[in-house]
């Protein structure tokens, strides 16, 4: 069995948030099943990393609980958070001005290091 999740965040269509709920949501299920998390945010992804910006998605109709609350659940269940180094300058994320749940600035490297480690399932959204 696998000691670790990895997650990239990618293709999610972020004008559609129905979707945005469940990579946080299983992720959050990942780390109280004593996995070791990590979601990797590339490309738009970043923006959700941005203060403010998750606070205004919700993945329901009856807006009960916004995607930036899905994500500080998988964070204080132990998930970290990485932004992609290309993605966080495209897309003007910097320290001053994102979420206090971000981990780090990584690049493609330490994705792919991660990702291809023994023992690691990758899963892509």
């Amino acid at each position: 069995m696998a000691d670790k999740v990895v997650i990239l965040l990618l293709n999610v269509d972020m004008e559609v948030p129905d979707n945005l709920g469940a990579p946080f949501f299983q992720a959050a299920v990942a780390a109280a099943m004593d996995l070791e998390v990590e979601i990797h945010f590339a490309a738009r992804t970043t923006r959700l990393l941005v203060k403010g910006f998750a606070d205004r998605l919700y993945p329901a109709e009856n807006r009960e609980k916004s995607i930036y609350s899905f994500m500080q659940d998988a964070h204080e269940a132990g998930v970290k958070f990485y932004a992609c180094a290309g993605a966080a300058a495209t897309h003007q994320l910097t320290e001053d001005n994102s979420i206090p749940e971000l981990d780090g600035i990584r690049g493609v490297a330490a994705f792919l290091g991660a990702a291809i480690e023994e023992d690691v399932v990758t899963l892509t959204y």
